[in-house]
């Protein structure tokens, strides 16, 4: 009776800090550029933990971690480096600065609407709408996914329950404060994702006796492999396929729109160097973190039968035999990663739906107060298809709407990710090329649904075919590029213009040439 009495006294307190802070920061959210940008003033902490929360929810910690670790052992851990420097460090260096200037400058608060105007087309913009509509939606579902097994472990509550609870209290913070509550609430749950992971990490190890005792002991197992102690090796036992999960995990945050919308809204110069070191240790703790976790998985075989309750079972058992106060502050952890991550995709495509397909095509007037109250209207159907689709695949074990789950992803990220980088480094993208990324991968992804038998063997796994897409766009922007009609001269000039405009810094900032 303590026991679950000190899981709910602190559920309580966590519930009640995320809701009251929505509603301290209304202030905040009057106007569009409030609502979806926290008026483009956010600091370099509140965005750094906003991508990183953005980025790492109850799919990586439960879903992933339990999966890859349990077939790639200790060598998942390469997927939370990935996340760390790839996805983290390098997104910052190559994308921070390039979007904050670019954006802002050709007035862009979503991914569709810098489409249109850096590449001057309106169905553009309606189509990466469309695109993010369609994929978000079900990715939003799979967050609540995590949360049954461990709240079956750790309280006698109903998944339906708790799905609603969770859903509706982050559509309250979300609808009261916009961006900023999003961003103040990021930042807190991020510091309960960091200290919970060390803290489970910890744990789990000392539940098998310390590091390397744990470590000789997964090297004993052999498992599907033939290979002796290849679960506890430098690059387990299928690299190849590994090296797909670190590319679709890690290359895969650079055409987010949930993610790259972060760099829309960060304040200065200052913030984004700061905020590409805090972001990086942020993932590098996290994401390292969970995957290290995993890649434990088999030596707590005899709690989990993967064939009868999957993947998703193996962080569950892994967790089942800490302490109440652990559970509690694990239940808080996954909770935190999901109410983050829910939060960034419901604002995303709120405001995407709002501002690039309703304004100015289903309604040709909207002042800002009505699209303010359209947003916040979309969130509250948004949180409520995700939880109607969360709900009936949990009670019907509907697999089409999993398998849209596992390519979102790989749809997005392979659609925007090339015309996005190219758009904002090299003059010569062209508009049919934007197009040609759009169309390739989003029809790869869901043939990938409907014929996967009838992919090649390692395309098959949507994790793959989601790798394969974003590095094929890489080469099909600059390829199509070349054999379609350039942009104009003119128009690209005023475009790229803002790179060109001079600034005055401190010496601190750059030393200068004394010539």
């Amino acid at each position: 009776m303590a026991d679950m009495m000190v899981k709910m006294v602190l559920l309580v307190i966590f519930f009640g800090m995320m809701v009251g802070i929505g509603l301290y920061c209304r202030s905040h959210a009057t106007d569009v550029n409030g609502f979806v940008l926290g008026g483009r003033s956010v600091g370099p902490w509140l965005t750094a933990f906003a991508y990183g929360t953005s980025y790492f929810s109850a799919v990586v910690f439960v879903g992933y971690a339990g999966q890859f670790g349990w077939k790639y052992g200790i060598a998942a851990t390469w997927a939370g480096l990935g996340n760390a420097f790839l996805g983290s460090l390098l997104a910052w260096v190559v994308l921070g600065r390039r979007t904050r200037v670019m954006t802002q400058h050709l007035d862009s608060a979503t991914m569709p609407e810098f489409f249109g105007k850096r590449f001057g087309s309106k169905a553009l913009k309606l189509c990466a709408s469309a695109i993010i509509f369609i994929f978000l939606i079900p990715y939003t579902a799979s967050l609540y996914n995590g949360l049954s097994r461990l709240f079956g472990m750790a309280f006698d509550i109903d998944y339906s329950v708790c799905v609603a609870v969770m859903a509706v209290l982050t559509a309250i913070y979300v609808i009261a404060g916009g961006y900023m509550a999003t961003a103040i609430n990021d930042f807190i749950q991020g510091i309960i994702m960091l200290a919970g992971i060390v803290a489970v990490i910890l744990a789990v190890l000392q539940s098998q006796g310390g590091f390397l005792l744990a470590l000789e002991k997964l090297a004993r197992i052999q498992g599907d492999s033939a290979v002796p102690g290849v679960y506890a090796s430098f690059f387990g036992p299928d690299p190849v396929n590994l090296l797909g999960v670190v590319i679709l995990t890690s290359l895969g945050t650079w055409g987010l729109p949930q993610m790259v919308q972060k760099f829309y809204a960060i304040k200065s110069e200052a913030a984004i160097s700061k905020g590409t070191v805090i972001s990086t240790v942020f993932a590098l703790v996290v994401a390292g973190g969970c995957y290290f976790l995993g890649g434990f998985g088999r030596l707590f075989s005899d709690r989990v039968d993967i064939a009868a309750e999957g993947y998703d079972s193996v962080i569950p058992a892994m967790l089942s035999g800490l302490p109440a106060l652990l559970i509690a502050i694990v239940v808080i952890l996954v909770l935190s990663a999901s109410m983050s991550t829910l939060s960034s995709l419901v604002l995303t495509s709120s405001s995407t739906l709002t501002l690039d397909f309703i304004k100015g095509n289903i309604i040709k007037e909207m002042d800002e107060k009505r699209q303010v109250a359209w947003m916040r209207g979309l969130v509250v159907v948004f949180i409520l298809i995700s939880v109607v689709l969360a709900i009936v695949q949990y009670r019907s074990n509907v697999t089409f709407i999993a398998q849209l789950m596992g390519v979102s992803w790989g749809a997005l990220a392979g659609a925007f990710l090339a015309p996005f980088l190219y758009g904002l480094y090299w003059k010569g993208a062209t508009r049919a090329a934007c197009w040609a990324s759009f169309l390739f991968s989003t029809l790869v992804m869901l043939a990938n649904i409907f014929w996967r038998q009838r992919f090649p063997a390692l395309l098959q796994s949507p994790i793959n075919a989601g790798a394969f897409c974003m590095i094929a766009g890489l080469v099909i922007v600059p390829a199509v590029s070349l054999f379609t009609k350039a942009p104009d001269k003119e128009r690209l000039e005023e475009i790229f213009s803002c790179y060109e405009k001079t600034v005055v810094v401190t010496v601190t900032d750059s030393i200068g040439d004394d010539r």
